[in-house]
């Protein structure tokens, strides 16, 4: 029996990193559909759930993806609606890699040293690798902060952080470097999840700061998010603090993915979205 994945994508075009990644992770063939919304996808679940017996419906997967996680959330939503019963198959969500990327990070970071009441800051966490990395991170005991260029943008991302996990993420505004130098003091932990080629903290805003005792950098395209870093830091001691950068902890995101799309063809009844995919970071890191 064939396992086939169909690439549900909130986008235009599904993410050609996302269907190599789906053949690695052991589908057979990976069928992509763009311009998925909550109104249209109804057919094409429909599709995956009435074809197959019950005993072979686990051979069947569904993966959404796409820029927007806000989308792909509640495409996700009205994805399950169209289960019932038996007739329902397994279901990753990762747009944008968010699942992935955000849970390799902070399982990188547990594998380096305690998380549990230390002060983490998540910097541009407004995004979709920011606002799960904040989920994840809270979820490990820590007291995190995020950031945005504007306030009213970080209060309405905490709020609706609260609303989905019902953790508390407190708002930071930082326009600038300097002003995310200064959000950072007294952390322990920061995680960089700006957007590709933005450099977010100067060497001199962390090289000198007595409290951070690690940082992660979602971003690999230069400049990096931390300026004095290397994408390649796998745990490096840079300055008295353990630094991952984008390379040494996207070989664990890459790894997660392709194990996330192993498991999808163990079982029909299974939803990997954030707790799920972070879960089973933890085991790998």
């Amino acid at each position: 029996m064939k396992k086939l994945l169909f690439q549900l994508d909130t986008s235009s075009h599904p993410a050609v990193f996302d269907t190599v990644v789906a053949y690695d992770g052991g589908a057979d063939h990976v069928i992509g559909h763009g311009n998925c919304t909550p109104e249209n996808v109804t057919p094409l679940v429909e599709g995956a759930i009435f074809t197959r017996a019950p005993k072979e419906k686990k051979y069947t997967a569904l993966f959404v993806g796409g820029t927007d996680m806000a989308a792909g959330e509640k495409l996700l939503k009205a994805v399950q609606k169209v289960f019932f019963a038996d007739f329902r198959v397994s279901v990753m969500l990762d747009s944008n890699g968010s699942n992935t990327t955000a849970a390799a990070g902070v399982a990188k970071l547990l594998s380096s040293g305690s998380i549990s009441g230390k002060k983490a800051v998540v910097l541009a966490g407004t995004g979709p690798v920011g606002q799960r990395a904040a989920v994840m991170l809270a979820s490990e005991g820590a007291e995190v902060a995020l950031t945005s260029r504007g306030m009213d943008r970080a209060v309405q991302v905490c709020k609706d952080i609260k609303e989905r996990f019902n953790v508390d993420i407190q708002p930071m505004a930082a326009a600038d470097n300097d002003a995310r130098g200064k959000a950072i003091e007294g952390a322990q932990i920061v995680f960089v999840t700006g957007a590709a080629g933005a450099q977010l903290l100067n060497k001199h805003h962390w090289e000198n700061n007595p409290t951070i005792e690690m940082m992660a950098d979602a971003n690999a395209t230069p400049p990096l998010g931390i300026e004095g870093t290397d994408m390649m830091d796998r745990g490096k001691d840079r300055n008295g603090k353990i630094i991952w950068g984008a390379i040494g902890l996207g070989t664990l995101k890459l790894g997660l993915h392709r194990a996330c799309i192993a498991k999808l063809f163990e079982r029909n009844d299974q939803i990997l979205d954030a707790e799920e995919i972070f879960a089973l970071a933890k085991t790998m890191s």
